[in-house]
């Protein structure tokens, strides 16, 4: 069965990061200064985006506070606030997104994280993959119960709550009922959880085939376990490196790998456990570039997640390429490249045009 397509989604991510330098970004003192994120989410607006990824994870500052203040000094941006199951409560939770997308009059994203984080220095335990992904599926449940209903019960294995109701809710609007629910994962726990529960799958920066692949098996998935939401959306969060020519575009992906193996970009987290990282490690196998224009080598010498695979050239290039992901039925995209401000503004005035045609 071919995946629902609806209107499309550009969105750009801000490196949440306590340590300058994130994937070769220019490094300043006041890299992740409010002054600073604003520039970024400003950018942002002025040049087509819809809003940016905040990444998740016990060393970086705090997802949702960052969130909220970016959201406070911008009128459009849409922070896709990355969050963590045991991090948070998920009443807790859906009251906070709830008020935030409330006073934003509904810009709110969510993204649900389950893979390993330091659980311990906040107190969470460490489970198995299928216990966090049964966690997860949980969490999503009663989120989505109490931002759409009343006086809630549901008692899980993981959590509960009784008659619960929340003080405010999520904007309404256009078939809009709550923010949406990202999610991501490559393992048969994993999709289970995105066929029953999510309301967008994202992808890393797979070759066509292997997107193709999961799309299918999802929509599979999700007639086999009678999903009761709208129809699942797909998404597609990828390194792009974008120049005013091919040969440019090249020279400087070559050059920043090059960086990245003798140490002068610092290498990204070690996520290698993770079904959909090894999935994207297992592509240089094939070939450093594989489609068009999907390039692996960063993944030989410290790219991981979505910096593992970049696609690389002029921005006809790689506007082409994404149309190919489109025509799979791939609706929301979040991109970035490094240094992030400056390509903000390149890519939003020179690739955004071009997917829009």
């Amino acid at each position: 069965m071919a995946p629902t397509v609806r209107g499309i989604e550009f969105l750009w991510y801000i490196p949440n990061q306590a340590e300058p330098g994130h994937r070769g970004d220019d490094v300043a003192d006041d890299h992740n200064s409010l002054a600073t994120l604003t520039r970024h989410a400003e950018a942002l607006e002025a040049h087509g985006w819809g809003g940016a990824l905040l990444g998740t994870g016990w060393g970086r500052p705090d997802t949702f506070t960052v969130a909220a203040a970016l959201a406070a000094r911008t009128s459009t941006f849409q922070p896709l606030i990355a969050v963590r199951p045991g991090y948070w409560q998920p009443a807790h939770f859906a009251s906070a997104a709830a008020t935030l997308d409330h006073l934003t009059q509904g810009r709110v994203l969510v993204n649900i994280v389950s893979g390993k984080d330091d659980l311990a220095a906040y107190g969470d335990g460490e489970g198995d993959q299928s216990q966090r992904y049964a966690r997860t599926k949980e969490f999503l449940r009663i989120v989505r119960k109490l931002w759409t209903g009343q006086d809630v019960t549901y008692q899980g294995e993981y959590f509960g709550v009784t008659g619960s109701t929340l003080a405010q809710r999520p904007v309404v609007r256009d078939g809009r009922r709550h923010p949406r629910l990202y999610f991501g994962g490559a393992s048969a726990a994993a999709e289970e959880v995105a066929a029953s529960e999510a309301d967008v799958q994202l992808f890393w920066g797979e070759p066509l085939d292997g997107v193709a692949e999961r799309i299918e098996r999802l929509e599979e998935l999700g007639e086999k376990l009678g999903r009761e939401h709208a129809p699942l959306e797909y998404g597609l969060r990828v390194t792009t490196v974008v120049r005013d020519t091919t040969d440019r575009a090249w020279a400087d992906a070559e050059a920043k790998v090059e960086r990245m193996a003798n140490g002068s970009i610092a290498r990204t987290s070690d996520w290698s456990a993770a079904t959909g990282q090894q999935r994207l490690f297992d592509l240089a196998a094939r070939g450093d570039v594989l489609d068009d224009n999907l390039y692996t080598a960063p993944g030989r010498f410290g790219g991981a997640g979505a910096g593992t695979t970049w696609l690389v050239g002029s921005a006809e290039d790689v506007a082409r390429s994404l149309r190919k992901y489109r025509a799979l039925g791939i609706s929301h995209f979040v991109l970035s490249d490094t240094p992030y401000l400056p390509e903000i503004e390149r890519q939003g005035d020179q690739l955004l045009p071009l997917l829009r045609q």
